[in-house]
């Protein structure tokens, strides 16, 4: 079992990582000090001084503009609809001059009883005591999401270009092959917890948001930098939002969302634009997906201590139990045989592997150990370690990056990220390869893989600030002899004209 100790030392304050050579990694004074190989996307910078968050009105505020001459019965409508029954009820009891006595008095009552069963209900799931944007920061995959310049990024699964959500609530849409940087705003388009585009598309791009979905159809052709937004399709269900993590069927033909509140995850025909609730009990809602590339199975964590593999032939479902906390993140191999998952409190990675075979996976095995280590610098003691942020394995199965959350707030012990080698024969293992470092002061908050980078695997990297950066690692794949499907179509039939052809289509 590989363990931090047995890491390369991390770089000192003004060493940056490069890329990696020869089963190592190259370090160096900036991204710009050595002679790019091949195809490099552009590094970008989004300074906080630029983008302005949108103000939310404080509630306090509402009363300002309430007309105090309503009727009861007006009031008792508008009431309804922001708050439901609970504010119904509120209303009638602050009104009790206005109502019979009996009615003032059950409502009172009634009232009285929801929010005890409220109370009990958030001491069960103390996450639906948090408001919207605290629990999309509480589930992200980003670290700090809240404090974060870039809320969200997704490569394009065919072409080079990626999208990325910015604090201010706006996509930016970058295309190394064009000098159109479209920008997509819309009214809904608030506290962005996830992107990603539809898989065999040109230009379906879907979007976490705080009430709903949303899927913005982007002509890759088109000149404009604006798309209006009667270029999104929204997506909304009573009582699933926020949502926090939405999935693409590898197929293209599904999208699955998430939300802590809801005990249902969504799968929806987005061409339809309706929705089928898959609901089981236990586990208080839905926080993180992920779909296997080979479509098999999905992912689904919840805020308690279990998470469940859906198989997607019945979609019927398997429930594991976690011994400390939730399932944090979680990533597939390109076969979708093995399923790498962190859990919080714990400082290790599990790996579940499931076969053909009827029964299935018995327990999950540890494959790492994430455990605290110091390690001795110039720049004196740097502690390195514990719990995970985000997992992501590159599409050939051969590098996996780990953020680790480390202590933001205490020196010497920063986040980072730990990048390992791994190797499926003869047996799954994972071997130390080294820590990706950043300017001085910079910690990673968001990492993703290259879905085709062709000279091994590419890593993108989201820093504290506001820099998106790009990790190449040069390495012969163990499948080179053989010819490397794309990581969509893994277990399909699949060659490179096929791929060039999506590429000309895409960008």
């Amino acid at each position: 079992m590989c363990s931090l100790a047995l890491f390369p030392p991390p770089l000192v304050d003004g060493e940056v990582t490069l890329y990696e050579s020869n089963n190592e990694l190259v370090s160096g004074s900036s991204s710009n000090s050595y002679p790019k190989q091949e195809w490099d996307p552009p590094g970008l910078h989004f300074p906080r001084e630029s983008l302005k968050p949108h103000s939310r009105p404080e509630s306090s505020s509402k009363t300002a503009f309430l007309d105090h001459r309503d009727t009861l019965w007006m009031r008792s409508a508008g009431a309804w609809r922001d708050a439901g029954l609970a504010g119904l009820l509120d209303e009638i009891t602050n009104s009790a001059e206005e109502v019979p006595k009996w009615l003032g008095v059950s409502s009172g009552c009634v009232l009285a009883l929801l929010r005890w069963i409220s109370s009990f209900h958030g001491s069960l799931f103390p996450h639906l005591t948090l408001s919207s944007e605290n629990m999309v920061a509480e589930f992200s995959q980003v670290l700090d999401w809240s404090d974060c310049t870039v809320r969200a990024f997704a490569w394009h699964p065919h072409t080079d270009k990626f999208a990325v959500a910015l604090l201010d609530d706006s996509i930016r849409i970058q295309n190394s092959k064009s000098a159109t940087a479209p920008t997509l705003k819309h009214r809904l388009q608030r506290s962005v917890a996830a992107l990603q585009w539809k898989p065999l598309c040109a230009s379906a791009l879907a979007v976490a948001c705080h009430t709903c979905l949303l899927v913005w159809h982007v002509d890759p052709t088109s000149l404009s930098t604006r798309p209006s937004s009667g270029c999104a399709q929204v997506l909304s269900h009573p009582g699933h939002s926020p949502v926090t993590s939405i999935a693409w069927a590898p197929s293209g033909s599904l999208l699955v969302s998430a939300s802590p509140v809801d005990t249902a995850m969504l799968v929806w025909d987005v061409a339809a634009e309706s929705c089928v609730p898959l609901q089981r009990v236990g586990g208080g809602g839905v926080t993180f997906l992920s779909w296997a590339p080979d479509g098999s199975r999905v992912l689904a964590a919840t805020p308690s201590a279990l998470f469940r593999v859906w198989e997607t032939s019945m979609w019927t479902c398997e429930r594991w139990p976690c011994l400390k906390g939730r399932c944090q993140s979680g990533c597939w191999s390109p076969d979708g045989s093995r399923l790498l998952f962190s859990v919080q409190e714990e400082m290790v990675i599990y790996a579940l592997t499931f076969t053909d075979s009827p029964g299935g996976p018995k327990a999950a095995a540890i494959v790492a150990d994430l455990s605290e280590t110091t390690f001795n610098s110039l720049d004196g003691d740097i502690t390195i370690g514990g719990e995970v942020q985000s997992l992501a394995w590159d599409p050939r199965g051969e590098r996996l990056a780990v953020l680790l959350k480390g202590h933001t707030k205490t020196e010497g012990r920063p986040a980072v990220i730990a990048v390992f080698k791994t190797r499926s024969s003869p047996v799954f293992e994972l071997l130390p390869c080294g820590f990706v470092h950043g300017e001085a002061g910079a910690e990673p908050r968001l990492m993703q893989f290259h879905p085709h980078f062709q000279h091994g695997a590419l890593l993108t990297v989201c820093w504290s600030n506001g820099k998106i950066t790009h990790v190449p690692f040069y390495f012969v794949s163990a499948g080179a002899a053989q010819p490397n499907p794309l990581p969509h179509l893994t277990g399909q039939s699949a060659d490179y004209s096929s791929h060039q052809l999506y590429t000309e289509q895409c960008s």
